[in-house]
């Protein structure tokens, strides 16, 4: 697993993107902090960039970097969780403009799988976590359905778990800093 992650990491720390085994499902990831690299997944995705992304963090002090305030509620959620929960947050820190909504709003989940949590750990920085299609198409649930244009599209695709079959994508739910507590997607 070590030298998958210090190839992931040479990519990331160039600008370029995974394909990687997640707590969810298979997925696209760059540095979540680089313009230029989000971009890079719109692109490949067919994607609008108003329509945001989620970013994972390996933990509860990485989370606290880049959100101003985390609302007490979300370490509750993140304890009681019992499948991955991604949350929306107001007030991002330090995240590539492109990857922020238009509300200033950004989806943050603590990675919960292994992999995810050394490699972003190493890196030391958020990445970003979207499935891996084309937009509109069907969320892959195995490595083998992922299509030849993200394939090729991406810079790395990570040698772990390629005939494990995916779990499903996150939960959603959006915390304000005013206490309210929406759910997205169950």
């Amino acid at each position: 697993m070590q030298d998958e992650i210090n190839k992931c990491i040479e990519v990331l720390s160039n600008g370029g993107l995974i394909l990687y085994p997640t707590d969810t499902v298979w997925g696209i990831g760059c540095d979540a902090t680089n313009e230029k690299a989000v971009a890079k997944i719109y692109e490949l995705k067919k994607r609008v960039n108003t329509k945001t992304m989620i970013c994972l963090v390996a933990n509860d002090f990485m989370l606290e970097k880049h959100i101003k305030v985390v609302p007490e509620v979300a370490y509750d959620i993140i304890d009681i969780a019992e499948k991955p929960t991604t949350m929306v947050y107001d007030n991002p820190v330090g995240i590539a403009k492109n990857l922020i909504a238009s509300d200033n709003t950004i989806a943050i989940r603590v990675a919960s799988d292994k992999f995810c949590q050394y490699l972003i750990n190493k890196f030391k920085k958020p990445i970003v976590s979207t499935s891996a299609n084309i937009a509109g198409k069907p969320t892959p649930q195995t490595f083998k359905e992922i299509s030849g244009a993200i394939l090729k599209g991406v810079d790395y695709v990570v040698n772990l778990q390629r005939d494990e079959h995916s779990g499903k994508p996150s939960s959603i739910i959006k915390l304000g800093n005013d206490g309210t507590v929406k759910i997205i997607r169950e």
